[in-house]
């Protein structure tokens, strides 16, 4: 029991990091970047930090823990596995679409694409994570994988998604220093330096901090053996699942 209730505080811990995330990133570009717009300005490219920030971390984030939540132990495995993905596909439109923007942005603006160390970083872990759920798809929801393949693909696919959550918070903290640095060039655009710490580079700094916690509290998550999902027999008369799959 009290275990259960440590995962319940971890957990709400975790929501409230994401919401303050999301909030966050929004006030930064809405509030020091101008707002949003669909049409090859500044404002288009602000959609980025958003869609990222939301899909690829705090969605992404929610959807590697689902399991683990103890609600769902007692219950047949697959809508927690329609849930687990769905989060995942969410969250990868969501990057898809954030992609999309920084792409239309440079190119309507003759700027180089792919260029920067947080590109290279981002566009990998992107690929990553496409790769990452087809397998998932192919290899846990199609009913015709056997058994042993699910078994033997299941501590990479798990191990994948640790990795992929980590370059995520990588992109996103390394992306918003070098938004800051462009930005923020004091005499060159009429806008205090970033070493003089104005107000959004407070904002943008306490972000990147907000989502390296948010990344350390998922990943206590996932690594903590108490807060597993009990397989068949784990705990004999205890742990009783329905219809469960065996993966």
């Amino acid at each position: 029991m009290r275990g259960i209730v440590a995962f319940y505080l971890t957990y709400m811990l975790c929501l409230i990091l994401g919401i303050i995330c999301v909030a966050l990133v929004v006030h930064w570009n809405y509030s020091y970047r101008g707002g949003f717009a669909w049409d090859s300005s500044a404002k288009h490219f602000n959609w980025h930090p958003v869609f990222m920030v939301t899909g690829m971390v705090v969605l992404y984030g929610n959807a590697a823990i689902v399991y683990r939540i103890p609600l769902t132990w007692g219950h047949n495995k697959l809508p927690w596995k329609l849930l687990h993905a769905g989060l995942l596909l969410f969250s990868f439109i969501l990057s898809v679409i954030g992609l999309c923007a920084v792409f239309d942005y440079h190119n309507a603006n003759h700027i180089s694409n792919l260029y920067s160390l947080h590109s290279w970083v981002g566009i990998c872990t992107t690929a990553l994570f496409t790769a990452q759920w087809v397998m998932g798809f192919t290899a846990f929801l199609l009913p015709c994988t056997p058994m042993s393949a699910r078994a033997f693909m299941k501590p990479t696919h798990v191990w994948m998604g640790g990795i992929i959550l980590v370059l995520s918070i990588v992109s996103c903290i390394s992306g918003i220093n070098e938004k800051l640095f462009f930005a923020l060039k004091g005499n060159t655009n009429g806008t205090l330096p970033y070493s003089a710490l104005p107000p959004e580079a407070i904002t943008a700094n306490s972000l990147g901090v907000i989502i390296v916690a948010f990344g350390l509290v998922v990943l206590k998550i996932l690594s903590s053996q108490i807060w597993q999902r009990p397989e068949p027999g784990y705990e004999v008369g205890v742990y009783q699942p329905l219809g469960y799959d065996g993966s």
